[in-house]
């Protein structure tokens, strides 16, 4: 039988067990370690010399001790020498062993803290957007002296208004919307067929190349752009609606974002910039509509027109009146200066839901979508549906007048878009494209030259001529919304792979 010392892993030559491990050891090494530590080098426990057992083997017989000058004293140091390597090996062993456990469970509590501080910070997040949406609208009240108040009463944003009743159309309000439809008329007839000398050529339009993506103007938890409109007084300025139930203004020249506007308990799917004021309008399917003081990011009127989700918004060239379309098969004309309801109409010849409206650029007609597959072109003083475009197959997804008074363009889920001329009441051109290409979005520019598309991309058509200029794959996801800049000098577009995406030269 051979016996191993459990220090140096060698035959010793005089071997003794440890009571308090039942190791086996080389006697000087196990002398030398408990003179130093006074414990089992095994198990740490208290070890004397007196415990330790000798075991008897069989060994030559040991010289008698040398003089200390002989050969036999020198070999006798270097063995000194050796064992206090191997002592000094297996204490480093012992410490190598304890250093991997304390660095595992330093490294378990690391990963634990990690997770408890991405939670908390979840947490915080989540509290400040709920703060910001009940925050009360008394901040608005506490502007600089001398600076420009805003013209809609103030109402508290997280509180919804009750269902406002109808307040009717007075002869006021429809000699208003008469002065205007005049003015622009004539203004209209004045322009004549004359383009803005600025305005983009066709030959431009075709050179357009993706300027800039923005990926960050909504949270990334619910991805996904709705909606989006362009500041007609100062073009850099776009607002869009996001999944995220958030609506955020952007300047895409500085590439910063001025505000987001919370409030609205779901998906915004619906936004307009108003063009004389510092205010912006969005609409949700929460049934809500809120206009909103820029400045101070808070809602200055909340109306509640539907009692369905809204579908479509439309604001009148005189910048006071709001048209509303809704899934409860009304479409509401509201004053945004008081927030009521001026007139609600449903069409009682057949149940639909309405998905789009439009108001005419003259402001007296208006045209508006439906689930039943028709535009429906409505009378506004009268309030009376004058004339129906049947054609399409699926419900209207976009409609879009052009500036010049006579075009309609339109779409649904048949993937084409058609023209209808207002003056015969008739389509004249049907623009085909491709299989299963959805249609989100249609606008012309205004001067009424272009006429652009968003869906599964986005496209540029030459009016008259309806040539394609442009098309753009840029968006991985289905592009929801498209606006020209002033004079065709830029094209913005919004998809739901959250991206805000900026064409031009």
């Amino acid at each position: 039988m051979s016996l191993t010392c459990a220090l140096s892993n060698e035959v010793p030559e005089t071997p003794v067990v440890s009571p308090v491990s039942g190791s086996i050891f080389e006697k000087r090494l196990i002398l030398k370690f408990i003179q130093e530590n006074g414990t089992d080098p095994i198990n740490g426990k208290d070890l004397s010399e007196d415990n330790l057992i000798e075991i008897k083997t069989p060994s030559a017989v040991k010289p008698r001790p040398p003089s200390a000058t002989s050969i036999p004293a020198i070999l006798k140091t270097l063995q000194d020498e050796w064992d206090a390597v191997m002592l000094h090996s297996f204490t480093l062993r012992q410490q190598l062993q304890t250093a991997r456990q304390e660095l595992s469970h330093a490294l378990y509590q690391h990963d634990a803290a990690c997770r408890v501080i991405a939670r908390l910070t979840k947490e915080v997040t989540a509290a400040r957007e709920a703060l910001a949406t009940l925050k009360p609208q008394a901040g608005i009240a506490a502007q600089p002296v001398g600076a420009q108040q805003p013209q809609y009463g103030v109402e508290a944003a997280g509180v919804p208004e009750l269902p406002i009743e109808e307040a009717g159309m007075t002869p006021d309000v429809i000699q208003k919307l008469q002065d205007k439809a005049t003015l622009l008329t004539t203004e209209r007839k004045k322009r004549g067929k004359s383009v803005p000398e600025d305005l983009v050529k066709p030959e431009q339009i075709r050179q357009y190349d993706t300027l800039a993506s923005h990926p960050g103007l909504h949270s990334a938890s619910v991805p996904g752009i709705l909606a989006m409109d362009v500041c007609p007084t100062d073009t850099s300025k776009i607002l869009t609606g996001g999944n995220d139930k958030n609506a955020t203004i952007f300047n895409k020249d500085t590439e910063q974002v001025i505000t987001i506007l919370k409030g609205h308990t779901k998906k915004v799917t619906s936004v307009i910039f108003h063009p004389e004021q510092d205010t912006v309008i969005t609409a949700s399917p929460d049934s809500m509509i809120r206009i909103w003081h820029v400045p101070t990011s808070q809602t200055l009127r909340a109306i509640r027109a539907h009692d369905g989700p809204v579908t479509g918004l439309s604001l009148h060239a005189t910048g006071d009146y709001l048209l509303s379309t809704s899934t409860d098969e009304h479409w509401a004309f509201s004053d945004l200066r008081t927030g009521q309801v001026l007139t609600k109409v449903g069409d009682t010849a057949s149940q639909h839901a309405l998905t789009t409206a439009q108001f005419h650029p003259d402001g007296l007609i208006f045209g508006i979508g439906t689930s039943l597959s028709v535009i429906k072109i409505w009378d506004l003083k009268e309030r009376a549906n004058v004339a129906n475009f049947p054609g399409h197959s699926g419900a209207i997804s976009a409609i879009a007048f052009s500036e010049n008074g006579y075009y309609l363009a339109t779409a649904a889920e048949d993937s084409v878009v058609k023209l209808w001329d207002l003056r015969k009441l008739k389509n004249f051109k049907t623009i085909n494209l491709d299989e299963s290409y959805e249609v989100k979005s249609l606008t012309f520019d205004q001067s009424g030259t272009y006429l652009a598309i968003a869906g599964s991309d986005v496209r540029v058509y030459l009016c008259k001529q309806w040539e394609n200029l442009k098309t753009f794959n840029d968006h991985t996801a289905t592009a929801t919304g498209v606006r020209f800049g002033q004079h065709a000098h830029f094209l913005a577009s919004v998809s739901m792979d959250r991206t805000l995406k900026i064409y031009g030269i």
